[in-house]
């Protein structure tokens, strides 16, 4: 069986091949053949069993061309995993809002327009904190993301834009960040991510920096829960949770589209997540 994995535009600036790697070995090794295509421009995929948009690195900055070929997958009826449906879902971060209002405990979330100072001290006076992360609904890699003190004004760059804002979890300083690596709705390992000393963006290109770990008692669950909320079955997800101020877990973000797996860092070297794509391509 033939899979593509879609990854970055040609002149897209950051290294990717630490991760196509890693996955494309894993699907080597249960007999697929891996072929890569840019996103931006795939070409007929037509002959392909399986099409992951595992390394689609940059959809967020083409937000109009990754739409357009979300459209175009339904379309021509790609055999696209995750489906298109929940990718496009999982594109715009105001599903956090969505899951909030369906009762998953998630990091309180809420959408403005046009960000400004008002909205700001709204936030403020709403979570009852002083300190605000304001970041766009459309972003990976922490692009955009600020955390603003009582004293910090909106940052020039999204000023008027469309912006969430959320309490800052301080627990992102010391705990760190978990995140639980799904396949088929089934843990296959767990990891956790800190931030450098005086950052909170705990991204590896930002200085931040993981280690494999035992996944937090009440976690699975609550991954499940959220997982089982989303608009589609997710083949594999990654999914973000913190501990709040007052010691629950709390989803922050669910990643369905383009997630680092981490499979160095599974037992099984991602034989998991190599099963869950080759039953996915199996499916008639």
């Amino acid at each position: 069986m033939r899979v593509c994995l879609l990854v970055p535009a040609p002149d897209y600036p950051e290294r990717w091949d630490w991760a196509y790697g890693n996955q494309a070995e894993a699907l080597r090794r249960v007999d697929l053949v891996v072929e890569p295509r840019p996103w931006t421009e795939p070409g007929d995929v037509s002959a392909f069993d399986l099409i992951l948009p595992l390394v689609a690195w940059g959809y967020n900055l083409e937000f109009t061309r990754w739409m357009a070929l979300l459209d175009q997958a339904e379309r021509e009826q790609w055999r696209l995993v995750n489906p298109a449906p929940l990718l496009r879902w999982n594109s715009d971060k105001t599903y956090l809002a969505e899951l909030g209002e369906r009762g998953i405990p998630t990091v309180d979330t809420v959408a403005v327009d046009r960000l400004d100072d008002p909205d700001l001290a709204a936030a403020r006076s709403r979570f009852a904190t002083d300190e605000l992360i304001v970041k766009p609904p459309i972003s990976a890699g922490a692009h955009g993301t600020y955390r603003l003190g009582m004293n910090d004004v909106v940052p020039d760059d999204v000023a008027g834009t469309r912006m969430l804002v959320q309490p800052f979890e301080r627990s992102i300083e010391g705990t760190g960040e978990w995140s639980l690596l799904m396949f088929d709705g089934v843990l296959s390992h767990a990891i956790i991510k800190r931030p450098k000393p005086g950052d909170f963006r705990v991204q590896p290109h930002l200085g931040g920096f993981d280690e494999p770990c035992e996944a937090p008692a009440g976690s699975v669950e609550l991954a499940r829960a959220a997982l089982a909320a989303a608009p589609a079955r997710a083949t594999y997800a990654r999914v973000d949770i913190i501990r709040s101020g007052d010691g629950a877990l709390k989803i922050m973000e669910l990643e369905l589209i383009e997630p680092a797996l981490f499979l160095h860092h599974s037992a099984d070297r991602g034989a998991a997540f190599a099963s869950a794509v080759r039953d996915a391509a199996a499916q008639p």
